[in-house]
């Protein structure tokens, strides 16, 4: 097992403008998995691309007024109006054109928190952060000598080339271009870095601003020391909601339509609605994903995601009542209704669905039994006064179980800090490569936050962390 020097994570992070004004806690050690652990991250990754497929038959299903059984009428006009609301025309047009049929994202990364019962899914995200960063760390912990490091080998970095190369098959080296939008500025850094360690294999991948593309005949270019590149596929590292700020995004459109371009991940506006985990619990559609999943990745993705709903402000008629979480031991009949409801009833998650700027980091979360009164009924108006664009879901919180990890604290007295056990709770990110029809579990970011702290993402409290493979875990 690796064990690496407070000196050695300082030197090895200072040296890399990739971690340019970010801090974490550092500890000696990986994360450590059990075998069996692993194994069911194997058939997480299955479940989420089985469950893309799923969500692309049931959108576009809903959206042509088809029947989404096979043996019994069920139509469901509604799952199509719910992930188009609020979404330009043309990008609703694109997601449902017939070439996009079979079209997912390449890269897959569930959220996935350690509870007491297990593994909690609470999000699917299709854009990811963190792949360089991941990548970095699986070489600097298996760089020590640890052979049990999840994804070393520079697995994650090769998987990654291969998923979008995967895009342009009669090629023998396409050229791909990341766009890193101003939004996502933050991870530009990471996805230079790959392009860098990509590029000394022989491969021709940069990364770029959108505004350094350019069309030329249909086809879209970017120019290296004066001479202009064709590009072959795009990387477009944003989101859609971003999709307004891109200058060249008609270009970009014309490209693709022609066949000029590949792009991932597929621009699908209703494979990045966190409300599509709400529709697999929602009881009109449990028989579609019976019959659209395997058994055993629909009994997997039943224990894994808590019991969402969206928060749909549409009246109701006098006796009927939500689809929602009770409330003073009755079941709602309307969302206000969830202003009322106890601290112990306030164990849920308030969060944007997506196509907005606040809906990744963390930056619309509520968690009613961690805030006042006040701050939860401000949650739920929020969500129902923007409803009409930008619909919210309602989650179940899984609270992640209190765990040990050894880490490094520089307040320490003299000049090599010692490792200390510290007590917190975790999430995991593991990351899949779609290559093939198949997800590749390539590598695992732990975050491993301080246990007062609810709500788990990346912050310089938390240490992040690779992860390995420990049979005495």
């Amino acid at each position: 097992m690796s064990v690496l020097t407070y000196d050695t994570l300082r030197s090895a992070f200072a040296s890399q403008p990739l971690f340019e004004d970010k801090s974490w806690q550092l500890s000696p050690e990986a994360w450590p998995l059990t075998p069996a652990q692993v194994q069911e991250l194997e058939q997480i990754g299955a479940a989420c691309l089985e469950f893309h497929q799923a969500l692309e038959t049931l959108y576009l299903r809903s959206a042509a007024g088809k029947n989404l059984l096979r043996n019994k009428p069920l139509l469901a006009p509604w799952v199509a109006q719910y992930l188009d609301r609020g979404k330009p025309p043309e990008l609703v047009y694109h997601a449902r054109d017939a070439r996009n049929r079979g079209a997912f994202p390449t890269v897959l990364r569930p959220d996935l928190l350690l509870t007491e019962e297990g593994f909690a899914l609470t999000e699917l995200d299709s854009v990811p952060g963190g792949i360089g960063l991941t990548a970095f760390l699986n070489r600097l912990y298996a760089a020590q000598g640890d052979a049990s490091v999840l994804g070393q080998g520079d697995v994650m970095i090769d998987n990654f080339h291969q998923s979008l190369t995967a895009l342009r098959p009669e090629m023998r080296n396409p050229l791909i271009a990341i766009l890193v939008s101003d939004e996502a500025a933050t991870y530009r850094p990471e996805m230079q870095w790959l392009c860098e360690q990509l590029q000394r294999r022989g491969h021709r991948i940069f990364c770029m601003r959108p505004e350094d593309v350019f069309p030329l005949g249909g086809e879209l270019f970017f120019d290296v020391e004066g001479t202009p590149e064709k590009i072959d596929i795009i990387y477009r590292f944003f989101e859609l909601f971003d999709w307004a700020n891109i200058r060249v995004r008609a270009d970009i459109l014309e490209a693709w339509q022609s066949g000029a371009v590949a792009i991932a991940p597929p621009m699908r506006h209703f494979q990045e609605e966190k409300l599509a985990l709400a529709l697999f619990h929602h009881h009109l559609l449990r028989e579609f994903w019976a019959e659209s999943l395997s058994g055993r990745s629909l009994k997997l993705l039943q224990k894994l995601i808590p019991r969402s709903w969206i928060m749909d402000p549409a009246p109701l008629p006098p006796g009927a009542v939500l689809d929602g979480p009770p409330v003073g031991g009755r079941m709602p009949n309307d969302w206000r209704d969830l202003a009322s409801a106890s601290q112990k009833e306030r164990d849920l998650i308030i969060k944007i669905s997506g196509f907005h700027e606040t809906a990744w980091g963390a930056r619309s979360v509520v968690l009613g039994s961690d805030c006042s009164r006040e701050e939860w009924q401000a949650g739920v108006d929020q969500a129902l006064r923007l409803a009409p664009t930008n619909l919210h879901v309602l989650q179940e919180y899984r609270k992640p179980k209190r765990l040990s990890h050894p880490l490094y604290h520089a307040e320490d007295a003299g000049s090599a800090p010692s490792a200390r056990e510290r007590s917190g709770r975790l999430r995991l990110c593991p990351y899949y490569f779609v290559v093939g029809g198949q997800a590749r579990l390539s590598g695992a970011l732990a975050t491993f936050c301080p246990p007062d702290k609810k709500i788990i993402h990346g912050m310089t409290d938390a240490a992040l962390l690779p992860c390995r493979v420990s049979p005495l875990t």
